[in-house]
């Protein structure tokens, strides 16, 4: 076997990344021979599943479609122990990926990148890492995640608890006992979500501060024996194909009746239904009409509104648990475990900050306009920087200096949302308006990849050695981004799709930003395919300088 791929001063490309995405390409790469590395900041590879390992982080689509399809040796003999596996399963599996092919050696960990500038003369990117090392590149490729970039929290005070805190991002890798301690959880997003639904019972008392609620459905977990997993691995093609067919990259194939075709009583059929069904049934498995009809979508608010009511006992708090400034499935939906039942333990309190706001945090706990309480420990479910976060904290300057961050600082621009123009051969996975950012990961992840390697591919044979986007067909492809979220409901979230996210500094509430594709897989990798097929129609290539 090999030995590791030393870390150069110069290669051929660099990947930025060694999660779902980073893993992927590297191997595409050096499949094909070239000198290529992955750096990565962490202290492993796995991305998300490395960083995120609160209680109750698991995946929110089915396991068996989380997994590389490429990756048959693993497809052959790897048994998800659940539906929806959590996140100490989930890196074992990609550690896995990246030992059975042999991958590490390409991968240098605890590597920070600071910057990345482009030598538009020798037509190659500088990339300097934190610690002063270089690399020259002629081709960066970001794999930087999501949801990497987590939030702080914007209190005054926080600096001053003299217990323990930390985002969930930071939550710690040694054991944690809860069971003698006050706790407080701030926020109820997606983590907070999952967070508060695992430590529940686990907590001497645990106080929720919400800001504003989300609406959530039943996650609805469970084992996976091995008959059911044999069963599985018999029909892994029948579940990629479906993958590649839905909107989102999921097993869920929506319900093509006419929302106002049918009556009233085959609706509720259908909700109940699906609302007892594993993961994201109740939310991609419903009509259509749900995302685009306001009338349609108030009518289903409604009903998922009195399911929770019948999940909480006290009224009163239900109805502070049921968001009232947007509808059920605007945006991607919290799953959740025992979430709901977690408002009728007499240590479980939840505090409303709408009408009883944060004041600071003090050396002992955190008081509100109405009350002082006492924590031992405070987690801050404050969410991330969504999807440019990541971008904005690497100084990333492009032609005649122009940096990434002025570029997107209202709003992102990029051509498919994998290169942006005037920033040649900075190619992008799951980048700023892609068709992959949105949907179930590795799903999207394999997309973009396959495309990008192709461009790559005919770059090499074609001798091209600077690729870029033309102002033209970005502009064009930001319009029609643009226009599929007039389309949908999710324009009214204020959720991190929309970048409505008021504690995230300089993307305060009120500021729209267009962050994903809301046209659907399939029609996202129809428009990467119509580009291949022109001859890469909107992309600039050229060959080296005389």
């Amino acid at each position: 076997m090999p030995g590791p791929h030393a870390l150069a001063d110069r290669h051929e490309a660099v990947v930025i990344g060694a999660g779902v995405a980073g893993i992927h390409q590297i191997k595409e790469l050096t499949d094909r021979g070239i000198d290529a590395v992955v750096i990565e900041s962490g202290a492993d590879l796995g991305g998300t599943w490395f960083w995120n390992r609160y209680p109750g982080a698991r995946f929110d689509s089915e396991s068996y479609s989380y997994g590389y399809s490429w990756a048959t040796e693993i497809l052959e003999t790897w048994h998800w122990k659940e539906h929806f596996s959590g996140q100490p399963e989930n890196l074992r599996y990609l550690q896995t990926v990246a030992d059975t092919y042999d991958l590490r050696r390409f991968m240098h960990f605890d590597c920070h990148v600071e910057s990345l500038v482009w030598n538009d003369d020798a037509t190659e990117w500088t990339v300097t890492l934190t610690d002063g090392r270089t690399i020259r590149t002629p081709i960066v490729i970001t794999a930087i995640g999501l949801l990497t970039v987590p939030t702080p929290p914007r209190y005054p005070g926080v600096e001053r608890f003299t217990g323990r805190s930390f985002h969930t991002h930071d939550w710690p890798a040694e054991p944690l006992d809860l069971s003698e301690l006050r706790v407080a959880v701030i926020g109820t997003g997606a983590t907070g979500i999952q967070v508060i639904g695992e430590i529940q019972d686990k907590v001497a008392e645990l106080h929720v501060f919400q800001r504003r609620p989300n609406w959530s459905a039943p996650l609805n977990n469970a084992p996976i024996s091995p008959a059911e997993m044999d069963e599985i691995r018999d029909r892994y093609d029948e579940i990629f194909e479906v993958c590649a067919r839905t909107p989102g990259g999921f097993v869920h194939e929506p319900d093509r009746r006419g929302f106002w075709e049918v009556t009233e009583a085959e609706r509720f059929e259908l909700w109940d239904r699906l609302y007892d069904e594993p993961g994201f049934a109740i939310w991609l498995q419903n009509f259509v009409e749900i995302f685009i009809d306001e009338e349609a979508n108030r009518i289903f608010s409604d009903y998922i509104a009195e399911r929770i009511r019948q999940r909480v006992d006290d009224p009163t708090v239900a109805e502070k648990l049921i968001p009232t400034d947007h509808g059920f499935g605007y945006q991607r939906v919290p799953m959740e475990t025992n979430y709901f039942e977690a408002y009728n333990r007499p240590n479980v309190h939840l505090v409303d900050v709408s009408e009883t706001p944060i004041v600071e945090i003090t050396e002992t706990g955190i008081a509100t306009t109405d009350a002082h309480r006492e924590f031992d420990l405070i987690v801050y479910a404050t969410g991330f920087d969504a999807i440019t976060g990541a971008f904005d904290k690497i100084h990333v300057e492009g032609v005649d200096g122009v940096t990434l961050r002025d570029k997107w600082r209202d709003d992102p621009a990029t051509f498919m949302g994998v290169m942006t123009h005037g920033f040649p051969n900075l190619l992008m996975v799951a980048g700023p308006q892609s068709g992959n950012a949105s949907t179930n990961f590795p799903r999207g992840i394999e997309t973009g990849v396959a495309w990008l390697t192709g461009l790559l591919d005919h770059a090499r044979a074609h001798g091209i050695t600077r690729i870029e986007a033309t102002e033209e067909a970005e502009r064009a492809w930001v319009d029609h981004v643009k226009q599929m979220y007039e389309m949908m409901l999710l324009r009214k979230a204020k959720g991190w799709f929309t970048g409505y996210n008021s504690n995230v500094e300089g993307h305060e509430e009120g500021t729209m930003r267009h962050l994903i594709y809301n046209g659907g897989s399939p029609k996202y990798q129809a428009k990467l395919d119509a580009i291949t097929e022109s001859g890469y129609e909107g992309v600039t290539l050229t060959g080296p300088r005389h």
